[in-house]
């Protein structure tokens, strides 16, 4: 059974957003501002900090859909 597109955009955005904005709170935490004026390295390292949190939260979002997937497979049969 394939996907909703809906599940999938929602899922997709969801897991970006949570996981942009773990990775924001824990560059934080270490000391790095993603929103700091100008080009600085602390701003530099803050924003691969929310970036690597964003892709890590849409890997997330897709492996739980591939896993619900596998569920109503196992399901049906």
């Amino acid at each position: 059974m394939k996907a909703s597109p809906w599940i999938v955009g929602i899922s997709d955005a969801v897991g970006f957003v949570i996981g942009a904005q773990c990775g924001l709170w824990l560059g934080a935490w270490l000391g790095f501002d993603a929103f700091e004026a100008g080009l600085t390295n602390s701003a530099l390292v803050g924003i691969l900090f929310l970036a690597i949190g964003g892709g890590l939260g849409l890997q997330l979002s897709s492996r739980w859909r591939a896993k619900r997937a596998q569920r109503a497979a196992a399901k049906d049969e």
